[in-house]
C-alpha cells in the first residue's frame, strides 16, 4: 500500500492577501518564497512552502497537499485510489517546486494533492514572530456522520492514514507519521476547516508565542491547556481572517507501529497510552481545565 508520509502545505483563500502574508510573515514567522498579487507562498523554516494563500472571496481551505515516500509511485497511488471509486488527475507543474502531483477530491470536497520530494529550498523562517519547527496539523468539521464515516474510511483505505484516537463517536484523530494526529475530523455545522496547527518546540516557545500575540493586540480565545486526545499543549487565536489557529508542542508520538503505543510521558494516565476512545467530557479536550468557549466546536 502507498501511504502519505506528512502534511506538506495547506492552501487557503483570502479576501485580504496583503494582509494575510503580513500576519503569517510578521507574526507567524513563516518565510515568503513567492508572492503576486493574485496568490502566496509561505514556508516554515527550510520549507519551500508549507502555506499557500490564495485570493479569493472568503476566507476557505481550499486543498491540502501531502507528501509520499521518495520511492513511491504516484501512479500506483491512482490505482489505489480509483479503486475506491474516487477519480484522480495527474498534473504537472502545479506549484513551485513540485514538478508533478496527483489531484482528487476526497468525500468532503476538500481537493487533495499528493506529490513526491519538492525541490530544494534555501530559504529559512524570517528571524521575527513565532517561527514554528513544522506545520502540524488540520482539523475539519464535517456535516453528517455519513460524510465522518466516509471520510474517516477514505483516509484509512486510500491514503493509509491510521486512527489514533476517537472522542465518543464523533471526533477521530488520524495519523500518517509518527505524529498522534495529522488530520482530524469531527461532526460540526458544513464542511470546513476548523482549525490549522502549527508545531512549536517546547512550553517555553508557547509563551513566548503567546507574549508576541499579546504584544500584537491579538486575544487567545483558549488555551494554554493540554489535550487528553494527543496530550498536547494548546493555544488558539483567530487570524485576521477569523481562521482558528492552533499552536501546540508535546504531541504524543508512535515511534514503533509494532508497539503500537504511543511513547511514555509523565502525564500519561494509562500505561502504556494506547489509541481508544476518550468519552465526551471536559477532560477530554483539557486535562487542566476549561472546556472550549461556546462555537469552538
Amino acid at each position: 500500500m502507498v501511504r502519505v508520509c506528512r502534511l506538506a502545505a495547506v492552501t487557503m483563500e483570502t479576501p485580504d492577501l496583503p494582509r494575510s502574508v503580513a500576519h503569517y510573515s510578521s507574526v507567524m514567522g513563516l518565510a515568503q518564497t513567492s508572492v503576486s498579487a493574485t496568490e502566496a507562498y509561505l514556508g516554515v523554516d527550510r520549507e519551500r512552502h508549507s502555506l499557500n494563500l490564495m485570493r479569493g472571496s472568503r476566507p476557505v481551505c481550499t486543498k491540502l497537499s501531502f507528501q509520499i515516500a521518495v520511492d513511491a509511485d504516484l501512479a500506483e497511488l491512482s490505482r489505489q485510489i480509483e479503486a475506491l471509486g474516487v477519480r484522480t488527475e495527474r498534473v504537472t507543474d502545479p506549484e513551485p517546486s513540485i514538478s508533478s502531483a496527483l489531484r482528487f477530491l476526497d468525500p468532503k470536497g476538500t481537493i487533495i494533492q499528493i506529490h513526491g520530494s519538492p525541490g530544494p529550498s534555501g530559504n529559512r523562517a524570517a528571524g521575527t514572530g513565532i517561527a514554528p519547527v513544522k506545520l502540524g496539523h488540520i482539523a475539519f468539521n464535517v456535516v453528517d456522520r455519513d460524510t465522518l464515516a466516509k471520510t474517516h474510511g477514505f483516509y484509512s483505505e486510500g491514503l493509509g492514514f491510521r486512527v489514533s484516537d476517537w472522542i465518543s463517536d464523533f471526533f477521530v484523530f488520524m495519523r500518517c507519521n509518527p505524529d498522534h494526529h495529522t488530520c482530524n475530523f469531527l461532526l460540526g455545522s458544513g464542511n470546513k476547516m476548523h482549525h490549522l496547527a502549527f508545531e512549536l518546540r517546547d512550553w517555553a516557545h508557547m509563551q513566548n508565542a503567546a507574549d508576541l500575540l499579546a504584544q500584537r493586540d491579538i486575544e487567545l480565545i483558549w488555551g494554554p491547556g493540554r489535550h487528553g486526545p494527543g496530550h498536547n499543549i494548546f493555544l488558539y487565536y483567530r487570524d485576521p481572517d477569523g481562521n482558528i489557529i492552533e499552536l501546540f508542542c508535546e504531541l504524543d508520538r508512535i515511534l514503533d507501529e509494532d508497539l503500537g503505543w504511543f511513547d511514555a510521558r509523565p502525564w500519561h494516565k494509562d500505561y502504556p497510552q494506547k489509541p481508544k476512545v476518550w468519552e465526551d467530557s471536559p477532560k477530554a479536550v483539557n486535562i487542566w481545565g476549561p472546556p472550549p468557549p461556546e462555537g469552538f466546536l
